[in-house]
C-alpha cells in the first residue's frame, strides 16, 4: 500500500469508529425514546387467513 491509500484508510476508519462511539454515547445518555406512543407488547394484531 502506498501512503495515499493508508491515509485514506485511516480517515475512513476514524469516521466509521467515531460514528460507532458517538452512537454508543448517545444511547447511553438517552436510552428511552419518550416521544414515541405507547404500545408494542400488549397490542393485539388480528390474524388474517392467508390469501389463496
Amino acid at each position: 500500500m502506498n501512503a495515499d491509500a493508508l491515509v485514506l484508510m485511516i480517515v475512513v476508519m476514524a469516521i466509521i469508529w467515531g460514528g460507532l462511539v458517538a452512537s454508543i454515547v448517545f444511547l447511553a445518555r438517552r436510552p428511552e425514546a419518550g416521544h414515541l406512543p405507547d404500545g408494542g407488547e400488549d397490542t393485539v394484531v388480528p390474524d388474517y387467513a392467508p390469501l389463496e
